[in-house]
């Protein structure tokens, strides 16, 4: 996946895979209230953007391109799913939160399936991510 780096770290990034399963995996694992969400996220992201590749590293979900490294990454906490853009300073708008890397806090599935949550998720495939 190379490409330069939305932002700076000293994190090593996670090894892609073409294969779900760990993603999937992962799922299972999450807090019984978010599995829902982070289900539905995860449907979304997949069928927004073809050629995804995965990993799960950290406790944490990441969705990336070939071409663009990490573009997406998901963390399910105890009463919320963050749902990072590794590029999203570049999105217009760019999601609440965040600095370099943008993120928004997502508590219930009716914040999942907000119109701006697909918009931005359809944006992160258009920029370069993290590698």
């Amino acid at each position: 996946m190379p490409k330069p780096t939305a932002g700076a770290s000293n994190r090593k990034p996670p090894e892609p895979s073409g294969s779900h399963a760990e993603v999937a995996d992962w799922l299972t694992h999450v807090m019984p209230d978010l599995q829902p969400i982070v289900a539905d996220l995860d449907g979304l992201i997949r069928k927004t953007i073809p050629g995804l590749q995965y990993a799960v590293k950290w406790k944490k979900a990441y969705y990336g391109l070939p071409k663009h490294g990490w573009i997406i990454e998901m963390v399910a906490y105890d009463v919320s799913v963050n749902l990072v853009f590794f590029a999203g300073a570049k999105f217009d708008p760019p999601p609440p939160q965040g600095e370099g890397s943008r993120y928004v806090k997502i508590r219930t599935l009716d914040e999942a399936r907000a119109p701006e949550i697909r918009a931005w998720i359809a944006q992160a495939a258009k920029h370069p991510g993290w590698n």
